[in-house]
């Protein structure tokens, strides 16, 4: 059977969440959660469905983007991409001209990830597989140079990387799922009574790890810090999240000032950018007991590489459409591994808590082998949306089960919710 792929088809699908200040923080007022959506279409009819996560405006641009990579994409077969994915890489990283932009970051690796999201959907519907399966039956034949080559070597280059891959059996992710936390209890513009009130439901339903946005103004973070906090109890656990809001210098002071909350970290404390500011703010925040956390807007591997170098983080959140796909994803659990830092994946927008859960079940079976200080965010918001929508119980994300990488959107939402001219949008802009 030829899957060869014959086009791309890319769409700016974005739903209104500032309409209720959903997924509002410190330096993001008013996001309208949103995705550049992607599609391969291939000879035989099977397609691949990838995505990569935005804001709202700028969306276009990264369609724009995803469109100039189409063409070193279009006429390849899923076969010789899999066999040669390093080449394949390279290929949609390295373009003479396009390289420029980035390189491997910015809108132009986030256009890299769409596609590639794409593609690794579309190798686990042929093979049958969720792409976590797809990975961890993979991981003995890793041991094997070929396939380690076609799937890892692009980043030795950039590390000291000497790694085991361990092969956990699967029945607790099966029967317990994977810890994860909450956001969606605590965004920025959400009023007093909101707050308790989305705690308090939580509890009910098992949550026990919350995450609080903060970094607007310090009174307001310790009222909001000393609502939750009270209502979660003291012995639940409790992080904090500035957005990138500070300089070192005020991080450090401030989240001293919010100490007294117990939060586990505080998460992007100053610029995703600022390696040692972060290592300053590690080091003085570590008497406190409070870790840092940060990932989700860190560009590529290569940073990841240092700020593990540079002890500036204690908890790695890698992002499923910031870094280039699975590619890249799996060289920072594998560099995590080796420092023996935690990771803690971003999955705070639309699409990113059905991606992420692949990687996290990986990292768990085959490289970390811990659940230690470990928890995937997750955000209520959008699932609704999707094919194989993310399954939560008791505070755990249950591994999927349908073959691919579960960011196949409904088609009827999709166009609903496509800009301009969905209907949704259409309703918004003539009232």
């Amino acid at each position: 059977m030829s899957h060869r792929i014959v086009s791309v088809s890319v769409r700016d699908v974005r739903f209104p969440t500032s309409l209720e200040q959903h997924g509002s923080d410190a330096m993001h007022t008013d996001p309208d959660y949103s995705a550049a959506y992607v599609v391969l279409h291939t000879a035989c009819g099977l397609r691949g469905f990838g995505l990569t996560f935005t804001l709202g405006k700028g969306t276009e641009i990264v369609v724009l983007a995803v469109e100039a990579l189409a063409d070193l994409v279009v006429g390849k077969s899923l076969q010789d991409i899999v066999k040669d994915f390093r080449g394949f890489y390279r290929l949609l990283t390295s373009d003479g001209q396009m390289r420029w932009l980035g390189p491997e970051k910015g809108v132009i690796q986030l256009a890299t990830a769409a596609v590639l999201n794409a593609v690794w959907d579309l190798w686990a519907r042929a093979e049958g597989k969720p792409l976590w399966k797809l990975l961890v039956d993979m991981a003995p034949a890793l041991h094997d140079c070929s396939i380690k080559t076609h799937l890892y070597s692009n980043i030795y280059y950039l590390s000291e990387l000497f790694f085991f891959l361990s092969l956990l059996p699967e029945d607790r992710m099966m029967k317990e799922g994977y810890p994860a936390y909450t956001t969606s209890c605590a965004w920025l513009g959400y009023s007093d009574q909101q707050l308790k009130q989305l705690c308090t439901d939580a509890l009910k339903s098992g949550w026990t790890k919350f995450k609080v946005k903060v970094g607007a103004n310090l009174d307001d973070d310790i009222h909001r810090c000393r609502l939750i906090r009270q209502t979660i109890g003291p012995n639940n656990t409790l992080m904090i999240d500035a957005n990138q809001r500070w300089d070192v210098a005020e991080a450090i002071s401030w989240v001293t000032s919010l100490s007294e909350f117990k939060p586990l970290w505080i998460e992007e404390p100053t610029s995703p950018d600022d390696i040692l500011g972060h290592a300053a703010i590690s080091k003085a925040l570590a008497p406190l007991g409070i870790g840092v956390a940060t990932g989700e807007q860190c560009a590529n591997r290569v940073m990841f590489k240092q700020f593990l170098q540079a002890s500036a983080l204690q908890f790695v959140q890698i992002d499923s459409c910031r870094l280039g796909s699975v590619n890249e994803n799996l060289a920072v659990l594998l560099m995590a591994h080796k420092f023996q830092v935690p990771v803690c994946p971003h999955a705070g927008g639309v699409g990113l808590c059905e991606l992420v859960q692949h990687l996290i079940l990986f990292d768990y079976i085959c490289v970390s082998a811990s659940l230690s200080n470990r928890m995937c965010e997750y955000v209520d918001h959008l699932h609704e949306h999707f094919t194989s929508p993310v399954v939560i119980q008791n505070a755990h994300y249950m591994p999927p089960k349908d073959p691919g990488y579960s960011c196949e959107m409904l088609e009827s939402s999709v166009q609903r919710h496509q800009y301009p001219e969905g209907d949704t949008w259409k309703l918004l802009m003539n009232k």
